[in-house]
């Protein structure tokens, strides 16, 4: 049961980690336009410390509910926790990117009022 759950862990971890990289990754390459590059630096920073904090949360809320049926169905309790999570964390991942693009869609906006 606890190589079960440390697969899980690593695993769902390592999804986390990745897609927390691809935001900042996006941030970076947003970074590069000199009207909104430090909206995007700062919102791709604050976006990734909720993005961990929420996907942490739900990765160790679904491995305790697994936690309660895996003596009964290991491999595929797994396989269905590790599933769900990673399904939360890619829909978490398209709302951040989203919210990220609504920032430097906000500061393209006022650099352009600005020079009108």
């Amino acid at each position: 049961m606890l190589s079960y759950l440390m697969l899980y862990f690593g695993l769902a971890a390592g999804a986390l980690a990745g897609l927390s990289f691809m935001i900042f990754k996006i941030g970076s390459a947003l970074a590069d336009c000199p009207d909104t590059g430090r909206a995007a630096k700062a919102g791709s920073m604050t976006i990734v410390a909720g993005f961990v904090a929420i996907g942490a949360g739900g990765v160790i809320l679904i491995a305790a509910g697994v936690l309660a049926v895996l003596p009964h169905m290991a491999p595929a309790g797994v396989l269905t926790a590790l599933g769900l999570a990673v399904l939360c964390l890619g829909l978490g991942f398209t709302q951040a990117v989203a919210t990220l693009r609504d920032i430097v869609a906000q500061a393209a906006a006022r650099v352009s009022a600005a020079t009108e």
